[in-house]
């Protein structure tokens, strides 16, 4: 009976861990599939007439409406992992950071937006390396953030949501203006939807709206890790007085040894 039951549990182990890897394969692959959807979407765009772009506003607005996916199946069948959060992280940079490069190469807006987009990820990415080495996350429950306020900018679901959807809606926008401007937009529906005022008004609109929450959601992280840069100096220096204070005293025992033993 025990080496049935000691099997049974084996096999319900066994069982278990493919169901977790399976689960956090796919939240992985939902990842990179999103990626592959995202460089395609870019090559139609570019190379693309209205109807193509009208397609490629389509895709995009799939790939934003898909990003918290990937999380969603990791956590619905509990195979959530350092690894994941890290790549899904690094996956919406990806797709922002081609996203505004290519709309600033068509000179749809200008060059120094994808600058600070860029140089703000970059940023943020570096401190919270630092936060991840002392077992926080950018998100959860064992977020980084320290006060109310910026853990609400960075990590609250309302702020999360309008940075979403200012984005989504934003690049869906740019997308068609590009396309608003081809040689064959006139007369087309993308062409007569671009001359509506409210219409362009509210792009615009979640375009900057997506530029300033790219700031405002920044600022918090570097206020917030600054006290992990500093607790981590602070700890390094209790290290090295520590490790100094040995050595001392370890020397003077040597010493007191040493006289000790003299006839």
């Amino acid at each position: 009976m025990d080496a049935v039951s000691n099997v049974t549990d084996r096999l319900r182990s066994l069982r278990e861990f493919v169901r977790k890897g399976l689960s956090s394969t796919m939240a992985n692959l939902i990842t990179v599939g999103r990626l592959i959807v995202m460089f395609i979407v870019v090559a139609m765009i570019y190379f693309g007439n209205v109807t193509v772009i009208g397609v490629s506003m389509v895709l995009i607005a799939l790939v934003f409406a898909s990003d918290g996916l990937d999380g969603w199946v990791a956590r619905r069948r509990g195979s959530t992992s350092a690894f994941g959060a890290v790549l899904d992280i690094a996956g919406d940079r990806i797709v922002e950071n081609v996203l505004w490069v290519l709309f600033a190469a068509l000179d749809v807006i200008p060059l120094w937006v994808p600058f600070l987009v860029m140089t703000r990820g970059f940023i943020v990415d570096a401190l919270r390396s630092m936060s991840y080495a002392d077992g926080k996350t950018a998100f959860g429950e064992n977020t980084m953030m320290r006060s109310p306020i910026t853990h609400w900018l960075t990590a609250g679901r309302f702020m999360r949501a309008l940075f979403g959807y200012a984005k989504a809606i934003g690049f869906v926008f740019l997308t068609g203006y590009w396309g608003s401007l081809r040689a064959d937009a006139p007369g087309s529906w993308l062409g007569d939807l671009y001359d509506v005022t409210a219409y362009a008004v509210f792009g615009w609109g979640a375009v900057w709206l997506a530029v300033a929450l790219t700031v405002i959601r920044g600022v918090p992280v570097i206020v917030d890790a600054w006290d992990v840069i500093a607790s981590t100096s602070r700890h390094r220096r209790t290290a090295a007085t520590v490790g100094m204070d040995t050595s001392r005293a370890t020397s003077r025992g040597a010493v007191t040894s040493q006289t000790d033993q003299l006839p």
